[in-house]
């Protein structure tokens, strides 16, 4: 591996340290300063700190490696994505950071619930902090996948540490970064490198798919077109050999949008209620590039493979591919830190939320109440540590899918809190019960859609995505308790 490679990974890693230490000496004194950074985050910090946490790896190996396999009709992904990140930053942003501090300064999402509909306190911040871990773990079992497939597509044979394989290297290296700076500065530190991170991955998806196209042997956009009308013309299509059910499974990755604590707790953290129009078009607009960059990089790099005769057997590896091929050593290590990047903000975020959850919604609430601030924050940092050896035991099976984990992961968020969300922030006649109905319901929804295979083959016919009953399922039960139930005193009127 050239030495302009570890230069610029070096790099990368240094000021990732850098940051957490600077963090550190910042906002670390008291939880909400750890778990939410005082409440102080600028639009810009906000808007991309919430966008590179929710793009992960997914968006620099799961996306293209869908483009490259199926072409246009798995934009419909994306597209959809984008629409629900709209409507999140428009209906839920705003509420949320009003209501949650409305609601006794609450932190965590399970708090604001809880605070939300003091009957069912307890009850609401147990269950939700325990359906928080469980698939924390296994999304971030999805990055530490990510890691380990570029160590072991882009260094392979290199390491040789205790007969560890590159791929098992790659998750412990991947991991161990991101817990220094986690562990050490906070939601501060994973805030502001989630800012830095979007900013390298939202550059190297410009990058990428114009040398692809336009370089040495890419042959320009009519040339791709050509190429991959050659080898599918269904490549190029938007709609052919997608059923209503399929375009449907895609453009619902939207609906998890509304039900992610780690993007959600963004807005949370936000400086202002008058920042919020702000970092939402900030955010949008750096969304809607990564994942234009994203789309052409797995569509035009499957061209480019079929033009220069290589065989790609992992196709969610091309962006790897393509960096070590066409580019200098040096700009070949900031590509790979992009993606380390688009990995590590989201890992760092669910890390802490899942942290945050552990502490506030476990060890305060059953066993130290009169916990203080600074033993919460250590107890904090172990927790960050304990859910990421977790998700590596998760992620140990070199053969998983990045875009697999993901989608379980984010539909079981997206079903267990999206509705809820909603509702509490907008129905006033929400109440405990039907929150916790809700809650249970679509995750139960989700897990037992999963089990049952019916993601993959549903009555003979295609998979449904399992958010699409999730949600369905857990808006009908939120609404039907909360209306046939009565918890006293907690009907508040809801003026935004």
């Amino acid at each position: 591996m050239a030495i302009g490679v570890w230069i610029s990974l070096f790099a990368y890693f240094a000021l990732m340290i850098a940051i957490g230490i600077y963090a550190m000496r910042k906002a670390t004194s008291s939880s909400e300063d750890y778990m939410l950074g005082g409440r102080g985050l600028s639009p810009q910090v906000a808007a991309l700190s919430a966008g590179a946490s929710d793009m992960s790896g997914w968006l620099l190996l799961g996306l293209p490696g869908a483009m490259f396999v199926s072409g246009l009709g798995s934009a419909w992904i994306g597209i959809g994505l984008l629409v629900g990140a709209f409507f999140n930053w428009t209906l839920v942003a705003p509420r949320l950071r009003e209501q949650t501090v409305h609601y006794g300064n609450a932190i965590t999402i399970p708090a604001f619930l809880a605070n939300r509909f003091p009957t069912r306190a307890l009850s609401l911040r147990t269950v939700s902090a325990i359906v928080i871990v469980i698939f924390f773990a296994v999304y971030t079992a999805s990055g530490l996948v990510a890691g380990g497939k570029l160590f072991e597509s882009a260094f392979a044979g290199i390491f040789n540490i205790g007969g560890m394989s590159d791929y098992a290297v790659g998750i412990l290296i991947t991991l161990g970064v991101v817990l220094v700076y986690t562990v050490v500065g906070g939601f501060l530190a994973v805030s502001m490198t989630d800012f830095v991170q979007g900013c390298i991955m939202m550059l190297a998806l410009v990058i990428m798919p114009a040398v692809v196209l336009f370089g040495e042997g890419g042959g320009g956009f009519s040339q791709a077109s050509q190429t991959l009308n050659e080898v599918d013309p269904t490549l190029l299509s938007w709609t052919s050999g997608l059923t209503f059910i399929g375009w449907l499974s895609a453009v619902t990755w939207g609906l998890g949008y509304f039900g992610q604590p780690h993007i959600i707790v963004r807005f949370m953290a936000i400086r202002t209620l008058k920042d919020v129009p702000t970092a939402r078009n900030i955010g949008m607009s750096w969304m809607l590039i990564s994942l234009i960059g994203a789309v052409s990089l797995g569509l035009f790099g499957r061209a480019y493979a079929v033009r220069n005769g290589m065989d790609i057997e992992d196709p969610e590896t091309i962006f790897i591919i393509l960096a070590n091929l066409l580019f200098h050593p040096l700009v070949t290590g900031f590509l790979y830190a992009a993606l380390l990047a688009a990995i590590m903000s989201t890992i760092s975020s669910q890390l802490l939320v899942s942290s945050s959850s552990l502490t506030e919604d476990f060890y305060r609430l059953f066993l130290r109440k009169e916990a203080t601030d600074k033993e919460c924050v250590k107890v904090g940092r172990i927790c960050v540590v304990l859910v990421g050896l977790v998700a590596a035991v998760i992620a140990s099976n070199p053969d998983s899918q990045v875009l697999g984990l993901v989608s379980n992961a984010w539909a079981g968020f997206g079903a267990a809190f999206g509705p809820l969300i909603i509702l509490s922030l907008m129905w006033s006649r929400t109440n405990g019960a039907g929150a916790i109905a809700g809650m249970v319901v679509g995750a139960a929804t989700v897990m037992i859609w999963i089990a049952l295979g019916w993601n993959g083959e549903f009555m003979g016919g295609p998979g449904v995505y399992e958010i699409i009953p999730g949600f369905i399922a857990a808006f009908i039960a939120i609404l039907v308790v909360s209306s046939i139930t009565a918890d006293a005193g907690e009907y508040q009127h809801i003026d935004r």
